[in-house]
């Protein structure tokens, strides 16, 4: 606030108390008059301000995303703790010491109490030869002061502070001065098959879920681990990574923490699978299973045993177990710390390695059931099994999953009955039928429509609940844009479009965005409105020129976009095997300059014809020359970008 305005508000003042002792409506014109002209003058200056601040900040991103979240008023609440809590016996706690003790004791029980509940079933032996035994094994090499510097500038920089108080953005300011230590230590770590204890202790801090704020089954607990033992992790995983690739030990169904893989290729899968068996005339059944605390209930001895057979044996071996051996935790709340409890199952949630460590543990549940295509992201699992008969496809699906159910008790693995769906796709008479699916005599839930790794999946995969869902999303986002238009330059705006409305649309793109027009008729309106919002244009501009000014694709042409860029990778073979097989190149006698074309499938159902499989060959095998010869997939995505701003 300028001297001017203050001295303007000031004179507003002024204006409207002799309005009040006054009203006459001369004196009620001035004041109006006076406040409106103003209002406007703060508004400009507004502007101004935040142009000049994010101009000076423009080549700082957090800098500038720290000015607009205090612009949009989406500061990290404090969390306003209760005036009690209720502990596992169902007692009052108020004191905030005894607090923090009841929620390290409350989180630490949770993993054992879970795993204590499950009865090892009278078949276990039968589970346990799944994994052959790798005749290669993991040997740990030396790493250099490089291979430290090197790791800790790609983590992020995020505050959150350990046990020591230290965040990655300091270490990362005095790395070069402690590297040579620091990596003599980590390499007598990795010789000794020894993890050192220090490194070993959680700094947890609960945070809010839903439901009643009294309850400690209400909070999750955000862990926390010491900086130096990210920094080691890394650096055991990135050689850990390289045995796992060169050996192929998992599972291409595994699509979780793993490089080239992502969420896209796991629900693709599922679709194509199920779009597939329609062509054929069979009927299919998806099965969304959830596990309770996954992470947490993992148990030590059976972990080490499957390492052993991965090959993961003598030193690396040690070092795991070392690693796994003596955890410990405490809570934070405030400035208040819990004393340290001892983590006595589970694999480090928070942690670089727990994540890898987990893939490995359920790799060998693809090998207990054939009958199902097994789909995972990490603990998500997707079952999918087709058949011609609905009835005798619910009973295999039933015995198999009782299998499975096994399969999870003596691996310690929780199975959440209640929180499994399952989902079946067919004609209207199939899916109109009352028909059950039972694990252990328990009923699991039929739904017509499911979250399953962030995309709503409906029974005739039309997208459109996953739509309207992303519908309200965005719109969410532009109305805080009308908000800000007065205040905000383009640039910002355009900054708040591509963070806050465009990931929702682009993400999965590829999957959803063949659906009928008539579902994405209104997507398309809230981004030309955005567009419009975001330039400060009137309500019936023209959008192209809009489009072709702040280098924004229209949900079309972002289709395309990712469509092209997706089947660039399946002419490199560089996508999962189960995906590449949906995919058949073209064999021709003629010189076609080197083109990759693949053969167009023919579909009868409008499911399969909506396909990646179908559209994205469609697409590529209609494609420009110039595109299909691109030498690299940044030279593709700079030719269609250039192509589609062309048109606008």
């Amino acid at each position: 606030m300028t001297e001017g305005l203050l001295k303007a508000c000031k004179k507003k003042m002024v204006l409207y108390e002799k309005f009040i002792k006054h009203r006459t409506s001369e004196n009620e014109d001035n004041y109006k008059k006076y406040k409106n002209k103003l209002t406007t003058a703060i508004r400009i200056r507004k502007k101004q301000y935040y142009d000049e601040i994010l101009d000076k900040n423009r080549n700082d991103t957090r800098r500038t995303w720290k000015i607009l979240n205090n612009i949009i008023q989406k500061r990290m609440t404090t969390l306003e703790w209760p005036n009690y809590f209720l502990n596992s016996s169902n007692h009052k706690v108020n004191d905030l010491i005894n607090i923090v003790e009841e929620f390290n004791k409350f989180f630490v029980s949770v993993g054992p109490s879970l795993a204590n509940e499950i009865a090892v079933p009278p078949d276990a032996d039968t589970f346990n030869n799944l994994i052959n035994s790798n005749i290669n094994s993991m040997f740990l090499h030396e790493i250099s002061e490089t291979d430290v510097v090197n790791t800790v500038r790609k983590f992020k920089n995020k505050k959150s502070t350990d046990i020591n108080e230290i965040d990655m953005g300091i270490i990362k300011e005095v790395i070069f001065s402690i590297v040579r230590p620091l990596t003599y230590i980590y390499n007598l770590s990795l010789q000794k098959g020894h993890f050192p204890k220090t490194m070993k202790i959680t700094k947890v801090i609960p945070t809010f879920k839903t439901g009643n704020k009294h309850s400690m089954e209400n909070y999750r607990p955000i862990a926390i681990i010491p900086q130096f033992s990210k920094i080691l992790e890394k650096l055991f995983v990135n050689q850990l990574d390289v045995y796992i690739t060169k050996n192929k030990l998992l599972s291409d169904s595994q699509y979780g923490f793993r490089k080239n893989r992502t969420t896209t290729y796991a629900i693709m899968q599922m679709v194509e699978e199920i779009a597939q068996a329609s062509e054929s005339e069979e009927l299919s059944i998806s099965i969304f299973v959830d596990l309770k605390k996954a992470f947490d209930t993992i148990d030590h001895r059976r972990l080490l045993k499957k390492m052993e057979n991965y090959g993961l044996r003598g030193i690396a071996k040690s070092w795991i177990e070392s690693y796994l051996k003596d955890r410990q935790q405490y809570v934070k709340i405030k400035d208040i710390k819990s004393g340290f409890r001892e983590i006595s199952c589970g694999v480090p949630q928070g942690s670089v390695i727990g994540p890898i460590l987990f893939t490995l543990y359920i790799n060998d549940i693809c090998n207990v059931a054939d009958f199902f295509k097994f789909i995972m992201f990490a603990d998500d699992t997707n079952l999918v099994c087709s058949g011609k008969d609905i009835k005798e496809l619910l009973k295999k699906a039933e015995k198999e999953l009782n299998i499975l159910k096994s399969w999870f008790d003596v691996n310690k693995l929780s199975l959440n009955i209640k929180k499994t769906k399952f989902m079946i796709f067919g004609n209207k008479k199939v899916k109109n039928g009352d028909f059950k699916l039972t694990i252990s005599d328990t009923e699991i839930e039929r739904v017509s429509e499911i979250k399953f790794l962030g995309v709503v999946i409906d029974s005739n995969l039309s997208w459109k609940h996953h739509l309207n869902y992303i519908k309200g999303k965005i719109a969410k986002s532009l109305g805080l844009l009308y908000k800000l238009k007065d205040i905000l330059n383009h640039k910002a705006l355009r900054l708040i479009y591509c963070s806050l409305i465009q990931p929702y649309m682009a993400y999965c793109i590829e999957i959803w965005g063949s659906t009928f027009k008539t579902y994405i008729h209104e997507i398309k309106t809230i981004q030309k409105k955005s567009i419009r919002v975001m330039n400060k244009s009137n309500y019936y501009a023209h959008t192209d020129p809009l489009f072709l000014k702040s280098q924004i694709m229209k949900l079309e042409d972002l289709y395309y976009y990712k469509i092209m860029q997706f089947m660039f990778r399946v002419k490199l073979t560089a996508l999962p095997k189960n995906i590449l097989m949906f995919f058949v190149k073209r064999e021709s006698k003629y010189d076609l300059r080197g083109v990759c074309m693949f053969v167009l499938q023919k579909a009868k159902k409008g499911m399969k014809r909506r396909c990646i499989s179908v559209m994205g060959v469609k697409f590529w095998n209609e494609a420009k020359i110039e595109l299909k010869l691109a030498t690299s997939l940044s030279v593709l995505k700079k030719l269609i970008s250039k192509n589609i701003f062309e048109e606008y």
